[in-house]
């Protein structure tokens, strides 16, 4: 299958699962992850009419964002401070913000450059020593700090869930990401509206859109299986 066919099968999920949630259609945005993929696989499906990219590594966001001004790469991987220049104004959003040094750093880089950086609070859902991310019990007053910086909007949440072998395993996290999302809305305060829930992959994305999820980051069951490898060998440009 092709990956123009393979996005139509996960949307198709996608909807199917939002029926069964009582959700309304186009509710959930497929998230294409299309880190190391070649270009020609992006240009294929923004023929087709997809525009959202995720990409977990700056120089690789950075010069297919150059390539493909029509695309709207979002940053999802872990991002040093010293590759925020870089991410801020090619990123539409940067969904991987695990520290308040990491968002004034955002802050002040947006403020240079005159714009405003959609950004997310990555959580830490399956607590797990591997991963980055605020633990749940810190999101409510990190959020409070972060909202106050200039040049930034907090849109929400996201989170890596751990890999199960039952996505089912996974439910209550993303239960517990939404009411989080909830309670931090709740608090009213300027510059964030916490609309936005980026959780669920390919293995769970399904149970994501069940419960909440507005984003759903999906790579291997569009693009198929990835090797580093690959990256280490990939030439963005065709």
């Amino acid at each position: 299958m092709s990956v123009t066919e393979n996005l139509r099968a996960v949307e198709k999920r996608v909807s199917e699962a939002l029926k069964r949630a009582g959700r309304p259609e186009n509710s959930v945005t497929v998230l294409a992850v299309s880190k190391t993929k070649p270009v020609s696989d992006i240009r294929e499906l923004l023929q087709a009419g997809h525009r959202d990219f995720g990409e977990n590594y700056v120089q690789e966001l950075k010069e297919k964002a150059d390539l493909l001004p029509e695309a709207r790469f979002h940053m999802i991987g872990h991002l040093q401070r010293n590759k925020v220049k870089q991410t801020v104004g090619r990123a539409v959003m940067i969904h991987s913000v695990d520290s308040l040094r990491l968002a004034e750093e955002i802050s002040k880089e947006s403020v240079k450059q005159g714009v405003v950086t959609d950004i997310l609070m990555e959580i830490n859902g399956g607590n797990e020593e591997s991963k980055f991310g605020y633990d749940f019990s810190e999101a409510l007053d990190a959020a409070a700090e972060i909202v106050r910086l200039p040049g930034i909007r907090l849109r929400g949440l996201m989170c890596v869930a751990p890999f199960v072998d039952d996505p089912e395993k996974n439910r209550p996290i993303f239960r517990k990401m939404y009411q989080l999302a909830v309670d931090i809305r709740s608090k009213n305060a300027d510059n964030t509206d916490m609309n936005v829930l980026s959780m669920g992959m390919t293995g769970d994305f399904e149970i994501a859109v069940e419960e909440g999820a507005t984003i759903v980051r999906v790579g291997t069951a569009i693009f198929g299986e990835r090797s580093r490898k690959a990256f280490q060998e990939l030439t963005f440009a065709e």
